[in-house]
Order: structure tokens, then C-alpha cells, then sequence
């Protein structure tokens, strides 16, 4: 029986299409094992949204041959996408797979023989149009579904349409039928990811068709939306989530820039006033709701006074918590040819500055439902005598461990200690 690894490096879609995968090649016989054990082939399903994806794929490449010197290793995702030559130049690559290529996984394994030089199957990206469903499964009690791929967006810094190809969807119905697969597994949770989400769409099925149809599967007691443009979040979805059954107050909305120019040179679809009209839009139909925002600093053109609009934009709006990344030129963008790159030390200081502003959104937002009562599902790992799980709102709480609440949602008094270790975990 042949043995396999698995590593994701980047986004929930990542670990969704991981998942499956290995699932994949269980279905064909083979055995999954851990990444830290000896196997006869290793699998990375790499990102290339920052330099450091890249450095940690040579880094675990290094650490497989170290382990397990005969092994097979193969390399796919975004980075295999964008950079096969270079992948293939890595010393202990076997074999190099594109974004057409990921799932035809098991066929590859099958046939992978040691070689002289790595075997590179990649493809125009062009060429990439066919959706394939995913999802995750493993000990925790939640579940990310992949219900959307690819991105017709063209934001100057970004190169995830290079690896991911143009928009394309699950039907309605494939997303039902998948949701209730997960049910089945005893999953309380459900995170829709996708690349652009909120651009689902088949045929004449929206977004919004989506989460209402979602809404009537039963087993699944909770959905949240991972990652939604501001632009693509509409009055109808804000108002239908404040009512949902099953849908979370949760929305995490990339905002990258609080500078209009910076937006603009950004080629992002919206405004800040737009942005901010999201935001204001959900606390006004859901006061209690968490929202979360990416931000981009050191874009180049970026001023101090630009930087200073963006902090005080976010500082003004209710958000719950920031998700800070510091610029990085990426080939093949157009940010890449801009003028008034931003110094290197620039860019890590306005990074430390947004993210001690996102520790005082958390604590701040944290703070408001102590001594409240709210719905948190558990999960089961034993932290030393202790368990945490998520509420409605994504407070993150820690209570004594109790094999009985395992991936039950469990009505929970918060006091402040449960939240003060968060604090201090997040401050670490």
C-alpha cells in the first residue's frame, strides 16, 4: 500500500481541495499518513500570495529529503501554477502540477517514477475552466466547502487570476448536495470559500440563491461566510443573514486601503464610502455581528498621509479585527511598474502599527458581551485540561474540558477570563 502526506500552505480553499484529495487516494487504496512520518510520496499544495509561501515550500522540500531521501515529491497549487520552471529547479522535486492538473492527482501518483528531472504538467491558464466541488473534513467541527473558483477581478497587486483562472461555480444544487454529505460526517459547521464568493454564479443562480437554499439543509446548524468583496455584499444578503436560521454574524470584508487613491491605484471595485456603508449596514441589522477586514500596506504611492487615512478610516468604523499584509511585488501585476515604491522598513512599521490597532478592534469588540450569554460550538482538542470553540459572533471562548460538549454548540456565560487568554494568545 502506497503512502502519502499531505501540507497545505495558504488559504481555507487550499485546505478544502487538500482534503479532498486525500480522500481521493484513499478511495484508490493508498494510505494517508502524517507529514512528519515517513511515506512514499509527499504532496505540498502550495499559495503564492506572499514570498514567504514560496521560501516555506523550499524549506519543507528540504526537510522531505532529510526525512525520507527515496520519496516522491510533487508540488501543486497557485505557486506550481505561476512558477513551474522555478518549482522544478527546486533540488528533491519530482513532479510539478498545474491548476488543471491538481485533481487528476491519483493518476500522477500511479505513475510517478524516480526521474533525472521533474516532470512539469502545467497548462495556459486560460485553459482552466472546469469547477471541481471540495471540501474538508477531518477532527474539527467545521467544515470549509468550496463552492467558487477562479477571479475575473483585476487588482493591480494580485496574481491569483494567473493561478486560478477565470470565475467559475458549483451549481446550487452541487452545493446542497455536498452540505448535505457534510451533515452526514456529524459537521455542525460549514465555511463557504471561495476565491471571489460573492461572484458565485451558474446559469441564472446567484450568491444569494446560494445561502438560501443552504439555509434549508438540515444537520448543518451553522454557515459562515469566509471572504466577501464590499462591492458583491448587498442590502438583500445583510438583511437575509439577520434573519437566517443557520447563517452566523460574522462577515470578514477586504478593505486593503482606507485611501480612495490607493483603492484606485489598487483597481479595487469599490470606495471607501461604499465600504463603509457595508459596514454600517450590518451593525445597524446585527449590533452583536464580528466584521473583519484585509488590509494592504506599503502599496507603492502609498504616502504617510495615505497611511494615515487608512488608519483613520478603520479606527473610525466598528470593525472587529484586521488581517494585516504588508506589500509585496509579485511578478507578472501591474502594481509591479508603478512608481513611488515604498522602503522596505516603511512597510513593516505601518504593518506593526495596523496590527497593535487590530489587537485594540479585538479587545474592544471582545470586551462588549463579557459577562453575556452566547451559542459556541466546541471542538475537541484537549489544550491542557482545557477546550475552546467559537460563538455565533466568533469570540473566540476557553473552558474547562468536557468530552460532552465536543462539537456541541452549548449555551456559555463569558467571563472575562475566558477571553483575557485569547488576548494574551493573540499579543504572543
Amino acid at each position: 500500500m502506497k503512502t502519502v502526506a499531505f501540507h497545505t500552505l495558504g488559504c481555507k480553499l487550499n485546505y478544502s481541495e487538500t482534503s479532498t484529495l486525500s480522500r481521493m487516494i484513499e478511495k484508490e487504496g493508498m494510505q494517508k499518513v502524517d507529514f512528519t512520518e515517513a511515506a512514499d510520496v509527499y504532496v505540498i499544495n502550495t499559495c503564492s500570495v506572499t514570498e514567504n509561501a514560496d521560501k516555506e515550500c523550499k524549506m519543507l522540500v528540504r526537510q522531505i529529503r532529510r526525512r525520507s531521501p527515496d520519496a516522491g515529491v510533487v508540488i501543486t497549487g497557485c505557486y506550481a501554477q505561476l512558477k513551474p520552471k522555478e518549482i522544478s529547479e527546486i533540488e528533491g522535486v519530482d513532479m510539478v502540477l498545474g491548476a488543471a492538473e491538481k485533481f487528476n492527482l491519483v493518476h500522477h501518483i500511479k505513475t510517478l517514477q524516480p526521474q533525472t528531472q521533474p516532470q512539469v504538467y502545467s497548462c495556459d491558464i486560460d485553459e482552466v475552466n472546469i469547477f471541481h466541488s471540495s471540501f474538508s473534513y477531518g477532527n474539527r467541527t467545521r467544515s470549509f466547502l468550496k463552492v467558487q473558483d477562479g477571479c475575473d477581478y483585476s487588482c493591480t497587486f494580485c496574481t491569483i487570476p494567473l493561478a486560478r483562472g477565470e470565475s467559475r461555480s458549483d451549481t446550487v444544487s452541487g452545493a446542497v448536495s455536498k452540505a448535505k454529505e457534510i451533515a452526514a460526517l456529524g459537521t455542525k459547521e460549514i465555511v463557504l470559500t471561495g476565491i471571489n464568493l460573492g461572484d458565485f454564479k451558474n446559469g441564472e443562480e446567484d450568491f444569494f440563491d446560494l445561502i438560501k437554499a443552504l439555509d434549508e439543509v438540515e444537520g448543518i446548524e451553522r454557515y459562515r461566510i469566509s471572504s466577501i468583496e464590499p462591492n458583491l455584499l448587498t442590502d438583500e444578503i445583510i438583511d437575509w443573514v439577520s434573519v437566517s436560521k443557520r447563517f452566523m454574524p460574522h462577515f470578514h470584508i477586504p478593505l486593503q486601503s482606507g485611501s480612495d487613491k490607493i483603492l484606485k491605484l489598487m483597481r479595487r471595485r469599490y470606495l471607501s464610502d461604499l465600504y463603509k456603508s457595508r459596514v454600517e449596514k450590518i451593525k445597524s441589522a446585527m449590533p452583536h455581528a464580528c466584521i473583519g477586514a484585509d488590509v494592504i500596506v506599503g502599496f507603492p504611492g502609498e504616502t504617510d498621509e495615505d497611511f494615515k487615512t487608512t488608519f483613520d478610516f478603520i479606527h473610525s468604523l466598528p470593525i472587529s479585527y484586521l488581517h494585516v499584509f504588508t506589500y509585496s511585488e509579485r511578478l507578472n501585476t501591474l502594481a509591479t511598474s508603478l512608481p513611488n515604491a515604498v522602503p522596505m522598513h516603511i512597510r513593516k512599521q505601518r504593518n506593526q502599527t495596523l496590527r497593535n490597532l487590530s489587537l485594540k478592534l479585538m479587545h474592544h469588540f471582545r470586551n462588549q458581551f463579557e459577562n453575556t450569554t452566547r451559542k459556541v460550538l466546541f471542538e475537541s482538542e484537549n489544550k491542557n485540561g482545557m477546550m475552546e470553540g467559537y460563538s455565533d459572533n466568533y469570540l473566540r471562548i476557553s473552558v474547562p474540558f468536557d468530552e460532552n460538549k465536543i462539537n456541541q454548540i452549548v449555551e456559555v456565560k463569558i467571563q472575562e477570563q475566558q477571553l483575557s487568554q485569547v488576548q494574551n494568545e493573540v499579543m504572543a
